[in-house]
């Protein structure tokens, strides 16, 4: 989110994010932890802005938070709502043992594989590739169980896939493409014909200076998506 706080009757904020080019991912409960903006913030969709304005039981309350809020302080919140990602079934998972998520039922687990990839997703998109990396790698964890059937191993397979992606990418983007290569090629274990990943492992071996397994990977990647514009442009690259 972004915000700024404001006292009555004044228009300099006494507290803000909005300096900030990208505000910090916060968590409702632990980062965020005024009453009324905890409310506040779960009313509000994606791209939201809004003003609050709270009595002193909803903010600071009788004592206020010298210097700054005096005792029994109104305030007015100016809020804009970025986005957000429901981890509540997540923390619950990591929050039991290991013996304790082996019996949780598949469907919740790869709810929660989701959810985690999508905390990735958001940090890659800030260019936080350390913190995506560790998140890509916590989902690939939960989804090492063992399944029953080939139906489970087929939807667990399916989840994974995406990960593996995920990490052949940022471990491109960290500068690290034989860690690149050998996710893509973990994903290519599962699907054989995904063009991303002969894609993924053809850019990792293009920056190792390995040319001819690179043109190999780039034209299986090709055969599949011809008129794809980024398997074109990493082949001209190689010529």
């Amino acid at each position: 989110v972004k915000y700024s706080g404001y006292l009555e009757d004044s228009v300099k904020p006494f507290c803000t994010n909005c300096k900030c080019k990208v505000p910090e991912l916060m968590k409702l409960g632990r980062d965020i932890t005024l009453w009324g903006l905890e409310i506040g913030l779960l009313t509000m969709r994606k791209g939201e802005t809004a003003k609050f304005i709270f009595k002193p039981s909803y903010a600071y309350g009788q004592q206020g938070c010298p210097p700054v809020i005096p005792p029994n302080a109104t305030v007015l919140f100016e809020v804009e709502l970025l986005d957000f990602i429901d981890s509540a079934e997540a923390d619950a998972f990591f929050e039991l043992t290991p013996e304790q998520q082996d019996t949780f039922p598949l469907e919740k687990v790869l709810k929660v594989a989701e959810a985690e990839r999508h905390l990735g997703n958001f940090l890659y998109r800030k260019r936080n590739f350390e913190c995506a990396r560790d998140r890509y790698k916590k989902v690939l964890s939960i989804l090492g169980r063992s399944s029953s059937s080939e139906a489970e191993q087929c939807q667990i397979n399916t989840s994974k896939l995406l990960v593996l992606l995920n990490l052949s990418l940022t471990y491109l983007k960290l500068e690290r493409p034989a860690r690149a290569l050998a996710y893509g090629e973990a994903a290519l274990e599962i699907d054989q014909r995904n063009a991303k990943a002969l894609f993924r492992c053809g850019q990792a071996c293009l920056y190792m200076t390995q040319y001819g397994k690179a043109r190999d990977f780039l034209l299986r990647a090709q055969h599949i998506e011809p008129f794809n514009h980024e398997i074109n442009g990493e082949l001209k690259k190689l010529a």
